[in-house]
């Protein structure tokens, strides 16, 4: 089949190369326009449209997808469009143009986690289990019938970046095998069933550590938000990021907040058992251990996470 891919961020790299690799033809990309990065601001580039640059598929560039965006699309006379974190919304006309509509790749277990962030959001409840979704593309938000899922535990570890990047390849396959089976008109598209949970972008302000929290709350969080936008705290007026943690279980309680280094290990106290940092990123300097970042504070001062 003819397909154009719609995608913008590195989760969305490997449908890409996977359809690329497949028996299908990508005929074109949609991706986000160029965007400034890092401290200079150098545009640079999605990673989408780096690897189809790569592998010689022509990009369309656009935050929107305009009238101008979806009649270029139409002109491509493809049979199926296929989305994968584009980072915009398909409308109508768009939305019927190719002949077998959109499908979309989302990684969670539908219809837990509709929206923006799932794995961030799954991580953050303290999910156990999650996954990837392939679904007939509708105008309701992650509403339409599913047509292929796959789900994998989550690891008391893991964050958001490993766990994207493990369902990213994945999904991938999914994808795959779901356009495979529309090709072949054996595919089977079924209604989503449960209770409908959402998952809105996250804000910088969503980083921010509560102590007053259980230590499983704190630890979920801290996961759920790295890499982006990331967890910190305040100490000594100073922000702290938080890379890193363990609930250290079985060692004396603190009060919410207290900073205590006890052996090898910093811990924090919370609700419930002391949160121990792992690494952490002081501000103007490069991240570290957090024995290390302890161990440069001023010698016998005392410390409170806020």
């Amino acid at each position: 089949m003819r397909i154009v891919f719609a995608g913008s961020p590195a989760a969305a790299v490997p449908s890409l190369r996977a359809l690329d690799s497949s028996e299908h033809r990508v005929v074109a990309v949609v991706t986000r326009e160029d965007s400034p990065q890092g401290r200079r601001g150098v545009l640079t580039p999605t990673p989408v449209a780096v690897a189809a640059q790569e592998l010689g598929i022509p990009v369309i560039r656009a935050n929107r997808l305009t009238e101008a965006v979806s009649a270029e699309v139409a002109a491509l006379d493809a049979d199926l469009g296929v989305i994968v974190a584009y980072g915009g919304l398909v409308r109508e006309p768009l939305l019927s143009t190719p002949r077998l509509g959109w499908i979309n790749l989302h990684f969670s277990l539908l219809p837990r986690w509709r929206g923006a962030a799932p794995v961030q959001h799954a991580i953050m409840a303290g999910d156990e289990h999650t996954g990837a979704t392939v679904f007939q593309l509708v105008p309701e938000l992650d509403a339409g019938d599913i047509l292929g899922q796959i789900g994998t535990p989550i690891g008391g570890m893991q964050t958001t970046g490993n766990l994207l990047d493990e369902l990213a390849h994945s999904g991938a396959d999914l994808v795959v095998r779901v356009v495979d089976s529309l090709a072949s008109g054996t595919a089977r598209a079924v209604e989503q069933h449960g209770d409908v949970t959402l998952a809105p972008k996250l804000t910088l302000e969503d980083g921010r550590i509560d102590w007053s929290q259980s230590a499983a709350q704190i630890h979920n969080r801290v996961r759920g938000v790295t890499p982006e936008p990331g967890a910190f705290t305040m100490v000594d007026g100073d922000r702290l990021k938080v890379l890193a943690t363990a609930i250290a279980r079985g060692e004396a309680p603190l009060a919410p907040g207290s900073i205590e280094l006890r052996g090898k290990l910093v811990l924090v106290g919370t609700a419930t058992d002391p949160i121990e940092l792992i690494s952490v990123h002081p501000a103007g300097r490069k991240a570290m251990d957090a024995a290390a970042w302890w161990r440069g504070r001023p010698s016998g001062t005392s410390a409170r996470a806020e």
